[in-house]
């Protein structure tokens, strides 16, 4: 399936596919904030730091299922599939876009 996803966005999915965290630079503010498990990623050098740790622990991918537009957000459900405990899973990717950039994302099931 083809999702219609905005620049942003469509890069940061692109990126999941790497192990590199550079892409990061193009789709995300520099101050932009990750929520994900419970933790809270601030600024981009911390946010290729959370990309790369992950890599680091599990092979994984992400496949995007389904977009919507809801209050400001663009909200992405992806199916994750790995090596890691309650694989697979779909998870909401929740997104916030300022001036071409992301924001913040809060991934959540």
């Amino acid at each position: 399936m083809s999702l219609n996803l905005p620049f942003p966005i469509e890069r940061y999915f692109d990126s999941e596919k790497s192990d590199q965290t550079e892409a990061l630079s193009e789709c995300f503010a520099a101050d932009a904030t990750v929520i994900d498990e419970a933790r809270t990623h601030k600024g981009l050098e911390a946010i290729k730091a959370w990309r790369a740790d992950t890599k680091s622990k599990f092979d994984y991918r992400v496949l995007p299922q389904d977009v919507k537009e809801e209050d400001g957000r663009t909200i992405v459900a992806a199916r994750v599939e790995g090596n890691f405990p309650g694989s697979p899973v779909v998870l909401n990717h929740v997104f916030r876009i300022s001036e071409g950039r992301i924001a913040s994302l809060e991934i959540r099931p």
